[in-house]
């Protein structure tokens, strides 16, 4: 049965002690949650953030990681370097690091082929922009993102993938796709799975809403039959607007 996830996304935002400060905020507050939460924070901070929660209901996991084991790339981070850490799921394919740092699908299947080797869950994410939405183009480019990155992969991989879709006209612009519009969505995603790999793939992997989720929405999009949870951005950064998100399970 595949899970209900709530996985804040920091960005490059807090240094160490406004990170910890959150982290404290949310540690005692989703004990009882019926939903896997996760938050990224940046790589300076991972370590740190990872010895706070060891014994707690919340995984901290990675924003990025590159595709080579090691070698000359500076400013990068291997896949078993977080890993050693302790770190077990990375984000990959956000759509910030597709637009700023010219991120490919085919550099991307690299990055999972990678984070997979060493054993790692990876939240891959896609979306289209406003002007696929308007040209009612959405689902050919979601298609091809999912296709191009990930369909190389055999059934098995998908128990250590987490979709993520982000349309990203709705990423930090106060603009939500509709539950409706991310139902939708995700539903099509879902059949894509099924036509390559069968319906018992497709049912088993969670698929998270990603766009400007706040408390007032999350449970009317978290209600919906295909949305499993979300990735939420600005609102993981305050506690109280977080903890009611993971709440809406």
């Amino acid at each position: 049965m595949r899970k209900n996830i709530v996985a804040g996304n920091w960005k490059m935002n807090n240094d160490l002690s406004q990170t910890e400060l959150l982290i404290n905020e949310l540690k005692n507050r989703t004990k009882t949650s019926n939903a896997e939460v996760m938050i990224a924070p940046t790589f300076t901070n991972l370590f740190h953030a990872f010895g706070v929660l060891r014994n707690t209901n919340i995984e901290v996991i990675a924003q990025n990681m590159h595709f080579a084991e090691n070698g000359a790339y500076t400013g990068e981070v291997s896949a078993g370097m977080l890993k050693s850490i302790g770190i077990k799921t990375v984000i990959l394919g956000h759509s910030e690091r597709r637009e700023y740092f010219n991120e490919t699908d085919e550099l991307l299947a690299k990055k999972v082929d990678a984070a997979l080797s060493k054993g790692m869950r990876v939240i891959f994410c896609f979306g289209e922009e406003l002007a696929d939405r308007k040209s009612g183009n959405e689902e050919t480019v979601v298609g091809n993102q999912i296709k191009n990155a990930l369909f190389h992969l055999n059934a098995a991989s998908y128990q250590n993938i987490i979709l993520a879709y982000e349309p990203v006209w709705a990423i930090g612009t106060g603009e939500t796709a509709s539950p409706e519009q991310a139902q939708d969505m995700h539903a099509f995603i879902r059949k894509t799975l099924a036509d390559k790999y069968g319906n018992d793939v497709a049912d088993e992997v969670s698929i998270l809403y990603g766009g400007s989720v706040k408390p007032a929405n999350a449970e009317e999009i978290f209600s919906k039959p295909d949305v499993d949870g979300g990735l939420i951005g600005g609102a993981s950064l305050n506690a109280d607007d977080f903890f009611a998100i993971v709440n809406a399970f």
